[in-house]
């Protein structure tokens, strides 16, 4: 049976890995989301600078609100990960992570607005945060509970089957001898 160290340990032994590929999957997708927000686009004219909450939502199509709640959702995800903390408690990490990537959709729009073609639009924040708070709620929770009940379940090894035993040749036993003179 596991002590409380021996839990804290098994706990620590998994967040490393954890952290790894947090850290690697954050790298990458904020790389390739800057990639795709500050590329300068060939337009003839733009829109006003939007600083309305949801006053751009009429003019948008479904496809624009999908894309931008999903721009940034896997930092839902990768945040967390990359924090590493298997033992938290949901609400203060819903708070990190959806003030962290508040913070990170409001850079690259501000950036962005200094590419060619683009205008500062207070929406694509708001439904940058709304996706990363939804993937956060809808996986993370989960999959800290998961982590800890297979972290902290003692790992027995499997039964080795004993060798079967060896195929005997046929007994063959002595002829008896007599006390008879033959």
């Amino acid at each position: 049976m596991r002590t409380e160290t021996g839990r804290a340990t098994a706990v620590q032994r998994s967040q490393r890995p954890l952290r790894v590929v947090g850290l690697l999957g954050l790298t990458v997708h904020l790389l390739l989301a800057g990639w795709m927000v500050l590329r300068p686009l060939p337009v003839a004219w733009v829109y006003d600078a939007n600083l309305t909450p949801l006053a751009s939502l009429r003019s948008s199509s479904a496809g624009q609100v999908c894309g931008e709640l999903l721009l940034l959702s896997p930092l839902g995800l990768f945040l967390p990960l990359a924090g590493g903390r298997l033992t938290t408690r949901w609400l203060p990490s819903f708070l990190r992570t959806t003030g962290a990537s508040a913070l990170l959709a409001t850079a690259l729009e501000f950036l962005s607005s200094w590419a060619p073609g683009h205008v500062l639009n207070v929406d694509h924040i708001l439904l940058a945060v709304v996706g990363v708070a939804a993937i956060h709620l809808a996986l993370v929770p989960a999959g800290r509970s998961f982590l800890l009940r297979h972290a902290t379940t003692p790992r027995v090894p499997a039964a080795v089957p004993a060798p079967a035993p060896a195929p005997s040749a046929p007994a063959v036993y002595p002829e008896p001898v007599s006390s008879h003179g033959h």
